[in-house]
């Protein structure tokens, strides 16, 4: 059963991330250095450029990269770094492939706690620590993943009531929270 997000705002992108375990780490790994809405329509921009309906790990692991890279960097761009990323998605769906037989949910399907779902995902390539954090959070607060310590695990992102990230989106009006805090961060940064 698909869990209903709004992290790219768009319905349609919504809806595969909320019923596709590997579009969301996608996703996640496409959010940095662009906004949050167009790195989370990322993975339905590949998966519809693809001809496909979702991701495939073990397709993507094998695609040429030069045509992977290709397909990111079509007008408009997926992302604005298109060939890095690109090299990075197949880096992760390869080693979906090698650890998890290119399924993505089987990450945190069975974890036992917190820690080791966070251990999990750390190990993934391009996720370090805060972006682990906060899928800890993602899964916790809107797909129920919720093993034993996982706030604990996701630190300040798994704290209720916050808007620190992609995990406290709902809709536009907390989207609106979330980047305002950002902001503040970014300025408490440079002083």
């Amino acid at each position: 059963m698909a869990t209903k997000v709004h992290l790219s705002q768009q319905p349609e992108a919504d809806e595969l991330l909320g019923r596709s375990p590997l579009a969301l780490l996608t996703g996640m790994l496409l959010d940095q250095q662009i906004p949050m809405e167009r790195a989370f329509s990322g993975p339905y921009v590949i998966a519809r450029r693809m001809g496909a309906d979702d991701l495939d790990a073990h397709e993507i692991a094998a695609c040429d990269p030069e045509r992977f890279a290709a397909l990111l960097a079509e007008k408009p761009a997926v992302h604005r770094y298109p060939g890095s990323m690109a090299k990075r998605i197949q880096q992760l769906c390869q080693y979906l492939v090698e650890h998890y037989d290119g399924d993505a949910g089987a990450i945190w399907r069975d974890v036992e706690s917190g820690a080791e779902l966070f251990t999990r995902l750390n190990a993934l390539p391009g996720y370090g620590k805060q972006k682990a954090q906060i899928f800890v959070a993602l899964l916790g607060k809107r797909f129920g993943v919720r093993p034993q310590g996982w706030r604990e695990a996701a630190g300040a992102y798994g704290e209720e009531g916050s808007y620190r990230s992609v995990a406290d989106i709902t809709g536009p009006e907390s989207l609106a929270k979330v980047r305002e805090f950002k902001q503040q961060m970014k300025a408490a940064a440079k002083k």
